[in-house]
């Protein structure tokens, strides 16, 4: 139980003495941390039960107090509307920094999810398209929740659910024949096929019939033409190739490619049910299905002409993963502007029975722009994720250049600072934020950066080197008795509580934010407190430089962010 709940219970206990019935849960919810420790660790306010109890704020606060349990607490007491609680410094020092180092890996573990399984639709870049700026955020929020998750005892299942069909490819098959050739392709896949792809939206402009062309392309690849099917085919594979590049830079994997051409053959059986149940209706030629009810807009389900949707792929993907996965939760790691969509989608797949559509959660997440404005493939003003990566990693390795300028596996540690810098930046904002790219500061070493961050881990390493000791050596020191290093002592307390925040809310910015404020906490604590003293506090904090890189190692793990011993 982590250190929240401990207090909760406590909490919870006394107010059945007031007649009050709250959960552990759901006091856990309303504690508060004071902004600074002279009013405690936890405070729990009286606000809220002043309407049931019909007294003041401030008098429940005196009656509660007395009540609680102090075990394991150096005091309990009221302070206007307020319970304040102060931990027994010594004893948390002791018991959180000793389990810390008894299973660096394990700390944060939990059962939550009993190894149920989390299928996480994420990445998904577009054939023939290079993978861009825009790609970065579903890819790393997808393989931060994955981490997170199976931290919690779930069994996460990470697709990339690749845009491999659709009309493009018609528009893509005319572009290659009208201006490409199999040599220009084969020198720069994605560079080459983008161009034609560019070339065609800004030349149907004058010329509408080419969107006729490409339409019947398209109608000629649903029929399985042989042209059609091979030169799809082979866009497919080049451009794989092309983004296992990038996904090798990121340190990304996945357990399925499954992309919407996967799904052609499953979508007879969505029409069937949606006529089965009489929820398909013609309107203006197309089949949708009504949803006025639930205050949405109708679903589209097949064009007039006959061809499929997006939404037709998605519903038979979401039926094939609930047979294939038995899953207990299914996530999508999708923009924001798609949350229309997937309401669309949950409500349609309620209508034909399936009442699992609760489990499907949609991610979304803001745009990353540049000079504010948002990054478009279509107009061709994109930003390449591989150049990005590319240019972080030369940055990292001339800021290591100048202040390590000896480090041994320099393109190692700049690949790991580099990336990771990315990773990062992208992580420690909440990600309904839009946020403007700046690459520099982005690979700073100061301020709120990844580098920062991994420069305190490896300070931290660095200080054990100099004692000669290890985490593992450090395990029974004596307890740590240092007022100066409470603030860290804490941090390192909730981080088990971190982790399921951060699931809860599907939100792996909450450890990126916990890792900034573990290391500003920690290098205040250094730049006051002689840790090599040679004397019988040397071990204890040592303990704490040992627990605090265990930590920061941990939540750089979760994140999938690199954690180099040295820089």
């Amino acid at each position: 139980m982590d250190l929240r709940h401990t207090v909760a219970t406590k909490i919870s206990t006394a107010l059945t003495q007031l007649d009050v019935s709250l959960t552990a849960d759901q006091v856990a919810n309303m504690l508060e941390v004071p902004k600074t420790l002279d009013l405690g660790d936890f405070a729990f306010p009286a606000f809220q039960l002043a309407k049931t109890l019909h007294r003041s704020p401030v008098q429940i606060a005196q009656q509660l107090a007395p009540l609680v349990d102090a075990t394991g607490l150096q005091k309990v007491e009221a302070k206007g509307p307020y319970v304040n609680f102060f931990l027994d410094q010594t004893t948390f020092a002791q018991t959180t920094i000793h389990t810390i180092l008894a299973e660096p890996t394990a700390y944060g573990q939990a059962d939550l999810g009993q190894g149920g399984n989390v299928p996480i639709d994420m990445s998904s870049p577009n054939i023939a398209k290079p993978m861009s700026m825009g790609h970065l955020r579903s890819t790393v929020i997808g393989n931060a929740l994955a981490n997170i998750l199976a931290k919690l005892g779930y069994h996460p299942i990470k697709i990339n659910h690749l845009g491999d069909w659709g009309t493009q490819f018609g528009k893509l098959i005319v572009g290659y024949k009208m201006w490409g050739s199999e040599e220009a392709v084969k020198e720069n896949p994605i560079k080459n096929l983008l161009a034609y792809y560019v070339r065609f939206h800004k030349e149907d402009k004058e010329h509408p019939e080419m969107d006729d062309e490409a339409r019947e392309w398209f109608r000629k690849l649903e029929d399985g033409d042989e042209e059609a099917t091979k030169l799809w085919a082979w866009f497919r594979e080049i451009s794989l190739k092309e983004f296992q590049k990038v996904y090798d830079q990121l340190g990304v994997t996945f357990d399925s490619y499954n992309g919407e051409a996967f799904y052609n053959d499953k979508m007879d059986e969505v029409i069937d049910i949606l006529e089965q149940k009489g929820l398909l209706v013609k309107s203006q030629g197309a089949d949708i299905v009504d949803l006025s009810d639930q205050d949405l807009n109708p679903a589209l389900i097949r064009k007039s002409d006959g061809a499929s949707l997006y939404m037709t792929r998605d519903l038979a993907a979401a039926i094939y993963r609930k047979r294939t996965y038995h899953f207990v939760q299914s996530l999508y790691v999708v923009g924001g502007e798609q949350k229309e969509h997937f309401d669309q989608m949950k409500a349609v797949l309620k209508k034909m029975g399936f009442d699992w559509a609760d489990e499907i959660v949609h991610v979304p997440f803001g745009l990353i722009t540049e000079g504010g404005k948002k990054l478009s493939t279509r107009s061709g003003r994109i930003i390449l994720l591989e150049k990005v990566l590319q240019d972080a990693v030369q940055l990292a390795r001339q800021q290591i250049d100048e202040k390590n300028p000896s480090l041994p596996n320099k393109e190692e540690v700049a690949h790991q600072v580099g990336v990771g810098a990315v990773v990062f930046h992208d992580l420690k904002n909440d990600r309904m934020d839009n946020f403007d790219f700046n690459l520099e500061e982005v690979v700073r070493f100061e301020g709120e950066t990844g580098p920062y961050v991994q420069y305190t881990n490896a300070r931290a390493q660095s200080i054990l080197r100099k004692a000669g000791k290890t985490g593992a050596d450090l395990v029974d020191a004596p307890a740590l008795a240092d007022p100066n290093a409470w603030e860290v002592v804490r941090y390192l307390g909730d981080f088990p509580e971190t982790i399921q925040r951060a699931a809860r809310e599907y939100e792996p910015s909450v450890i990126a934010k916990y890792a900034l404020r573990l290391a500003k906490a920690f290098n205040k604590y250094y730049a006051h407190t002689k840790v090599l003293t040679g004397d019988a506090t040397q071990d204890s904090r040592l303990a704490l430089v040992a627990a605090v890189s265990a930590v920061l190692t941990s939540a750089f793990s979760l994140l999938g962010v690199g954690a180099p011993a040295e820089m």
